[in-house]
């Protein structure tokens, strides 16, 4: 074995360590595995470098990107973020606080959690807010477990075709593992089909719950007006999804009547990256409160009066019986918490509102846009829609030629959903001249069989 000298273990350490398991060698401990399985080679590191050597080399790894204009969103977006937001992230009293469950000393991590939630049940109107879920899919998920849960033997939740797919898929997952039956509302136009919700609720006694999406996956304001009665009516639950950042100007889950709310908030000011960072929210009504996975932070005083903040309404199986408890968050997810908690602090209800109107303005600007170059035609045309619309292309070449040469020219034109459906992406960092270039050259390529050069 080579000796590398970050490593804690000597090879006498590892020598003795082998000797109390009866083994002779690091291979015996993975003799279970079957040869094929076994990467058969050392690793492929570099050796040790110097600290020049090291920002130089990731330096040259930085340079392999290709930063695009994002027009993408679905479900997660390229909101601006504070430049102060990392100095707060970096202080020591947030970021290197103990994980709370000794609460004298970890207090700033108490403290943040705390924040978080309250800002969180102000956004989702609902009193109880969690800290923290992975991401928005994984949110979803757990809120299907809490329905099931809750409806005690029922085990058949309903869920809107117009959730985000990646949502669908993870649902999907955990539903299996656990026994329970998934259903599939309808679409009409793009919105859930009442007909067939209604249908669906219709003299069932096994669902335990209905799950939307009010800012659906097409981007469409659905209208969720007297869904939450007749959810109830069939003594059921209904959990409503919205992206975090669109709560400042949509109606809350609260407002629709639900019992549960999550979905995702990295639209929160997060930046994008390839598979995270994200985060879930969730937040439900008092009645759920003690089904609620992840963790609650409450506010008391010590015994000098001071304001203090401890875990609360905490049940011993998450410590003992584990085979009996909710779901354990990562404390790494914490960070996400944090984040979340001083980006809507710096905003605020105003800032928010600012995004989400600067975001509407160049959404619906551009879709005027595209209509007009002839190329593109709205899907949905008598939907309302917030910052995301789902366009069809008409031309004779391909949609994926049009994303192609957009990449080309620096741009992620959106997410291709259909072989001729785009969905299109604006936030309130995306600049007049940006969709006019977008509107550019998509009028210049259904016009044209020639390659574009980027206009400049």
């Amino acid at each position: 074995m080579t000796h590398h000298r970050y490593f804690p273990h000597t090879p006498e350490d590892i020598s003795d360590m082998l000797g109390k398991c009866g083994m002779e060698s690091l291979d015996d401990l993975y003799a279970d595995l079957p040869e094929q399985l076994r990467l058969g080679r050392d690793y492929d590191l570099n050796p040790q470098m110097s600290e020049s050597e090291v920002r130089a080399y990731f330096s040259e790894l930085a340079e392999m990107n290709r930063p695009l204009t994002t027009f993408a969103g679905a479900g997660f977006y390229d909101h601006y973020a504070p430049a102060v937001i990392q100095t707060i992230l970096s202080r020591s009293e947030f970021l290197t606080a103990y994980t709370p469950y000794q609460p004298e000393i970890s207090q700033g991590t108490l403290q943040y959690i705390f924040e978080y939630q309250t800002m969180m049940s102000q956004f989702t109107g609902l009193p109880v807010c969690n800290a923290s879920m992975y991401d928005g899919s994984t949110a979803l998920a757990e809120a299907m477990l809490m329905t099931v849960a809750a409806g005690r033997k029922k085990n058949r939740v309903l869920v809107s075709a117009t959730i985000n797919p990646i949502y669908r898929e993870v649902i999907d997952t955990y539903a299996h593992y656990h026994g329970v039956t998934i259903e599939t509302i309808p679409a009409e136009d793009g919105v859930t089909s009442r007909e067939a919700l209604a249908a669906m609720l219709d003299g069932s006694k096994d669902v335990a719950g209905v799950i939307l999406q009010s800012l659906n996956y097409y981007g469409i304001m659905e209208s969720l007006e007297g869904v939450a009665d007749a959810v109830h009516a069939a003594k059921a639950l209904l959990v409503v999804s919205a992206p975090a950042s669109a709560l400042a100007v949509i109606r809350t889950p609260a407002e629709w009547g639900a019992d549960i709310a999550a979905g995702e908030a990295q639209s929160l000011g997060m930046p994008l990256g390839f598979g995270g960072p994200y985060l879930g929210y969730m937040c439900c009504t008092k009645a759920l409160m003690r089904k609620l996975p992840g963790r609650i932070v409450g506010a008391t005083t010590d015994a000098s009066g001071q304001r203090t903040y401890v875990l609360t309404l905490q049940a011993r199986e998450q410590h003992i019986r584990r085979d009996k408890a909710t779901s354990n968050i990562c404390s790494n997810q914490g960070l996400m918490t944090l984040y979340a908690a001083v980006y809507m602090s710096l905003m605020g209800t105003r800032g928010l509102r600012e995004v989400n109107s600067l975001s509407c303005a160049g959404a619906h600007y551009l879709a005027s846009k595209l209509v007009d170059t002839g190329a593109f035609e709205l899907k949905y045309p008598d939907k309302p829609f917030l910052n995301e619309f789902v366009v069809r292309y008409t031309g004779e070449q391909s949609l994926q030629d049009f994303m192609d040469i957009s990449s080309a020219c620096g741009c992620l034109a959106g997410v291709v959903i259909a072989p001729d459906e785009l969905l299109v992406c604006v936030t309130e960092t995306r600049t007049r001249e940006e969709m006019d270039r977008y509107a550019w050259r998509a009028e210049t390529f259904s016009k044209s069989n020639t390659p574009m050069i980027p206009k400049p």
